[in-house]
């Protein structure tokens, strides 16, 4: 099935000779990307522009298989634990499934770093700490000075307990130093709403949900979570750079197979993700959806992978988050 999005692709991704990639056999037919969401959303956008291209250099059909509900955990575990490892079923998972859910969930079906076989990062979604335009803080070291005089006496939303919404906000006041009073919502647009609306006076979001509410007046930015600015939003600070070294937030998106699949095709598909990527053109497209495309190798995303779990298991345990 081709979409708008994908026909508008289609024009701008480099060809790789599909002779150059049936010498090896690989791949000699469609291949199906689980994507463990409902169609429409971020994680959808971001499989059907790589499905794409993906196709455009393959020859051969990326059909995306949407996977929806459940925090998206039985779509990842279809592919961890029901798939064949034979490079004919990839995933586009998350921060969240990938790190969060194995820190958060105590009988999760599927270990990351044993039943998937990392592929490459794929995009990254900018994060920004927005306040209420009453908030007496205009950036993160007034809203730390404010936390720790007034004790409590700051409320900020999220998206629903364990969400990244809350997980950041978390990593954020323990190396700070300060605590804020947590209140989850059915998703992170009523958090925002609540934040406009002066109910709460702080959320951390999506930078492309945020920005034109910025814009508009109807909130502030203090800070993007980010290791660096975003190029969608250059001046506004990172967390870092105002006066909490060391504090990095990514929500990153990244591709990967079952466990098991042979080393030779994840080392070729994790190639082709990267030239696919790597177009100016391919950038602009990810843009549009408020994401910024990133890869590395597998060796790479592996030990990405292994290393934010424990971070994600001591912040869960430090703040006793529990997701019933």
């Amino acid at each position: 099935m081709r979409y708008p999005v994908m026909a508008a692709l289609a024009a701008c991704v480099a060809a790789v000779p599909v002779a150059a990639w049936s010498q090896s056999g690989y791949p000699a037919k469609s291949i199906r990307l689980v994507v463990p969401s409902a169609p429409g959303g971020g994680t959808d956008i971001i499989a059907r522009l790589i499905a794409q291209g993906l196709f455009e250099s393959w020859g051969h059909s990326v059909v995306v298989d949407n996977r929806g509900g459940g925090g998206g955990i039985p779509g990842v575990t279809l592919v961890a634990k029901q798939a064949a490892p034979d490079g004919y079923t990839m995933l586009l998972g998350s921060v969240g499934h990938l790190t969060f859910a194995p820190a958060i969930e105590r009988d999760l079906a599927y270990d990351p770093r044993k039943d998937l076989a990392p592929i490459s990062l794929a995009a990254n979604q900018p994060f920004v700490i927005a306040a209420t335009r009453t908030l007496a803080a205009n950036n993160i070291q007034e809203l730390i000075a404010l936390a720790k005089k007034k004790p409590g006496s700051i409320s900020y939303g999220s998206g629903g307990s364990g969400a990244a919404s809350h997980l950041g906000v978390e990593l954020l006041a323990m190396n700070a130093g300060f605590s804020m009073l947590h209140v989850a919502y059915k998703g992170s647009n009523p958090a925002i709403t609540a934040v406009m609306a002066g109910e709460i006076q702080i959320a951390l979001a999506g930078l492309a949900t945020v920005l034109p509410h910025v814009k508009g007046n109807r909130l502030k930015a203090l800070a993007v979570t980010g290791a660096t600015r975003s190029q969608f939003a250059p001046d506004i600070p990172s967390v870092a750079e105002s006066g909490v070294p060391g504090y990095v937030f990514d929500v990153w998106y990244g591709l990967v197979f079952p466990g098991g699949t042979p080393r030779a095709i994840v080392s070729k598909t994790s190639g082709e993700i990267g030239k696919l990527l790597a177009s100016s053109e391919v950038s602009k497209r990810f843009a549009v959806a408020g994401v910024e495309p990133i890869t590395n190798t597998p060796e790479a995303f592996g030990a990405l992978i292994a290393q934010e779990i424990p971070k994600w298991q001591k912040v869960v345990k430090d703040a006793k988050i529990r997701v019933e």
